[in-house]
């Protein structure tokens, strides 16, 4: 391809200078003898051809101009390794679903764990400018921080997918309690982003089935409303959704759960399930989590490959991996978070860092890589890592 592009930018070089040649040969021919040595059979010089001789090297060079600019940008777009200014700025497309409810979900995203108010707003504003419409995040600060952007960029709403997350119910909470806490936040937080609806309510799990049933059932209520376009859960395993498919009359849009190379397509078999259940994946941490994870960043495999491809990062190679396997994924904005944190600062990293995920639908890993890949037997994780204790081998923080 580098090849090829070298090629064609000396055939524009040898164009234009093959014009100008031309051009010039074509008018010292008929230049006037006061300008030049009088040709060979020149007829008596006229002051007159003065003027005419001037006329006649404005036209070819104007000719010439149009000539060459027109080669330019015909070769220009293949010549060049490199987006020129204009087109790095154009948002890059992003591939959406469209869900059983109607609703298209687009299906790269930005995850705002972690972030600061004004960190939330920067993401947010570099993401948009980068072609991610779709923004993932926790009632609290970085809905703060997504309510600073809608107020500082009116009639910005229509254009985002706005995607938030109900809080687990506390310990020893009734199913009632739980429901109107549901209830409660649902508000709180329209409020807080000054919208009427978000575009999509996530439920975390509990280890109490009744209470996942009761909060499930504010859900589609919100969804009835017209609070939220479409609902889903996070981190459900197996037994949890087996636990809200029992009294659901709306039966979720998708499980968000963490999901990376090396877990295989199908970790726990929880893909699977959900799947032949009509409940999508929706991944996060395809650089790891709780922060990113050595292995997979270091992995010779992926690094390989990445150079295979131009010289992409293990990184890249991960998330592109994720894609490909048919699931939508959020994102960090750079590699700089852990369990709880995040940053997005004023430098050109993380702008740099929206940049490079969301141009990650622009190239395409081969068969037998992605086979490679899809075979790699770690790092292994839990894909319910953050679950409640309801599900199998959660993660517990310490106090």
């Amino acid at each position: 391809m580098i090849l090829s592009q070298h090629c064609l930018l000396a055939a524009l070089v040898a164009a234009v200078v093959s014009t100008s040649a031309a051009f010039t040969t074509r008018a010292s021919s008929q230049t006037s003898p006061s300008m030049l040595s009088a040709s060979p059979g020149a007829s008596t010089y006229h002051p007159e051809d003065d003027s005419k001789a001037k006329e006649l090297l404005l036209g070819r060079r104007e000719a010439f101009a149009r000539s060459s600019g027109a080669i330019a940008t015909a070769l220009l777009p293949y010549a060049l390794p490199f987006a020129s200014p204009a087109s790095a700025a154009t948002p890059n497309k992003i591939p959406e679903w469209t869900l059983e409810s109607g609703v298209r979900f687009p299906t790269l995203v930005l995850n705002t764990v972690g972030l600061s108010v004004e960190d939330t707003t920067r993401a947010l504003t570099y993401a948009v400018a980068a072609g991610i419409k779709h923004v993932d995040f926790h009632p609290g600060r970085e809905r703060d921080g997504v309510a600073q952007y809608l107020k500082g960029n009116p009639g910005s709403r229509k254009k985002l997918f706005l995607n938030t997350k109900i809080r687990k119910a506390p310990p020893g909470t009734s199913p009632s309690e739980a429901a109107e806490r549901t209830r409660n936040q649902i508000d709180e937080d329209l409020a807080v982003l000054g919208v009427g609806g978000v575009d999509m309510l996530m439920l975390r799990d509990s280890p109490d089935c009744d209470v996942i049933q009761a909060q499930w059932a504010v859900l589609e209520e919100a969804l009835a409303q017209k609070k939220t376009r479409s609902i889903g859960v996070i981190n459900f395993c197996q037994s949890a959704l087996e636990c809200v498919l029992q009294t659901a009359k709306v039966k979720p849009a998708l499980n968000y759960y963490l999901f990376h190379v090396g877990m295989g397509t199908d970790p726990r078999g929880l893909r699977s399930f959900g799947e032949s259940r009509g409940i999508r994946t929706f991944a996060y941490g395809a650089a790891g989590e709780p922060g990113p994870n050595e292995e997979l960043l270091s992995s010779s495999t992926l690094k390989r490959i990445g150079e295979a491809h131009g010289g992409r990062s293990p990184e890249q190679v991960a998330l592109r991996w994720i894609t490909q396997n048919g699931c939508a994924v959020s994102v960090r904005p750079t590699l700089d978070f852990g369990l709880g944190t995040g940053l997005c600062t004023e430098d050109n990293k993380c702008k740099e860092g929206m940049d490079a995920r969301a141009s990650s639908f622009g190239w395409t890993l081969t068969n037998k890589e992605m086979e490679e890949l899809n075979a790699l037997p770690s790092p292994m994780d839990n894909p319910t890592l953050f679950s409640s204790t309801g599900c199998p081998d959660a993660f517990v923080m310490k106090k």
